[in-house]
């Protein structure tokens, strides 16, 4: 990848065909009838089958118990089916936690986090999803003792509440660059902060918390929630364990929007961000998200995830909401900024592919950018799966950015 002034004119050869792709998508502004229950049920075992988000890494023969017990689109009954499942798993584990069985132990408590999550998806918005989003949590922090590096737990003050910060820090490094993880509308920290063997390995830490308006966050998306963040880079500043100065934050689909929002807020205090599928300023339009919410490219209940993240009830609460949380309008693009590595996939149903380009073409810092012509949201598709896509871009531009300056160049 080169800087975006070098590569602007193939991006720019690529507008017609997002610009076509955008207007076909637009020929409808009616929201798609939800799937029937057995349509869904195919549909999230296919998922299963194929390794596909947001079911991917699940196991076929687990997926097709909990379906078989589900009879209705009704969201405890999905609930009460995925967390049997789970509780399987967790019951074992504990039986192998006692007996010092450390990695069997290990793996069932992940089991036991996976299978709650797909209880409590996408948003805990029933009595036994929320139920479920509690077991999901005690099961990744028992988990979480297993794993290396270790996962650490911090409760950092925030305006009369706490921000829950997870933190994993190669021990071989002092102190330690860290990536700042940044979860979407449906995902959770807990998502973020597991795997990156890659980052560490290369001598980088992993922080991750929740986005506003998701999981423990203690305040709801708005103008000015950025401040959420800023207090864990504060808080950060504290650590002499971790390199202040050697900070990238990567916001994964609505996470794209607060990591772009912070290379421009906390610029001084980042050396690049990375947007993958995220909100700029189409996606906040009325006629855009009569659209999207009814795209299958995504499982069920988007409006009620989407609407979680404001802590609305209703689209049309939404659709006045949204659009104040729009980059343009709140003046940061043209403003200077920290370096972007901007990711998405040109038939994205969720996130318009033209918020990339906006972004991109705007003035201010240097942007890098990695566009695939056959993805889907965060730029996946069968070709170029998440794993490839974080494997051979992200992290590869990531490691770039917090090389000490001897060793790359970043801007």
């Amino acid at each position: 990848m080169v800087p975006v002034k070098r590569r602007l004119g193939l991006l720019q050869a690529a507008m017609p065909l997002a610009i076509a792709l955008l207007a076909a998508i637009s020929a409808s502004a009616q929201m798609a009838p939800t799937r029937t229950w057995e349509e869904l049920k195919q549909e999230t075992q296919r998922r299963v089958d194929k390794n596909l988000t947001p079911m991917s890494g699940l196991k076929s023969e687990d997926a097709r118990e909990a379906l078989s017990n589900i009879h209705s689109l009704d969201r405890d009954e999905w609930a009460a089916s995925w967390s049997a499942i789970a509780e399987r798993y967790e019951k074992r584990a504990e039986t192998e936690d006692a007996a010092k069985n450390n990695d069997a132990a290990r793996d069932d408590y992940f089991w036991a986090f996976r299978y709650y999550t797909a209880a409590r998806w996408p948003t805990p918005n029933s009595s036994g999803k929320q139920k479920a989003y509690q077991n999901a949590l005690a099961a990744f922090r028992n988990y979480g003792r297993y794993l290396n590096p270790p996962l650490e737990i911090v409760h950092v003050p925030f305006e009369g509440k706490e921000i829950t910060v997870y933190i994993r820090l190669p021990k071989d490094v002092k102190p330690v660059p860290v990536v700042f993880m940044i979860n979407g509308t449906d995902s959770r920290k807990e998502d973020e902060v597991q795997g990156r063997e890659s980052m560490f390995r290369s001598g980088i830490g992993v922080v991750a918390i929740d986005m506003p308006g998701t999981g423990e966050s203690p305040i709801k998306a708005d103008v000015g929630s950025e401040r959420m963040f800023s207090r864990v880079l504060d808080y950060l500043a504290t650590r002499p364990d971790v390199d202040s100065k050697r900070i990238v934050a990567w916001g994964v689909s609505y996470g794209g929007h607060w990591s772009a929002n912070l290379a421009y807020v906390e610029r001084a205090r980042l050396l690049g961000a990375v947007v993958q599928g995220g909100p700029v300023d189409d996606y906040y339009t009325a006629e855009w998200q009569k659209k999207s919410l009814g795209t299958p490219e995504y499982l069920f209940d988007l409006f009620a995830a989407r609407a979680a993240v404001y802590g609305v009830t209703t689209v049309d609460e939404m659709l006045a909401y949204g659009p104040r949380l729009s980059l343009k309008t709140q003046g940061f693009l043209g403003r200077p900024a920290a370096p972007m590595l901007l990711v998405n996939g040109a038939k994205d149903t969720q996130v318009p592919i033209s918020d990339l380009y906006m972004l991109l073409q705007s003035d201010g810092p240097a942007k890098w950018a990695w566009v695939n012509p056959d993805g889907g949201h965060t730029g996946r598709s069968q070709e170029w799966p998440n794993s490839r896509i974080v494997e051979e871009i992200i992290t590869p531009w990531i490691k770039t950015m917090l090389a000490p300056a001897s060793e790359g160049n970043r801007k």
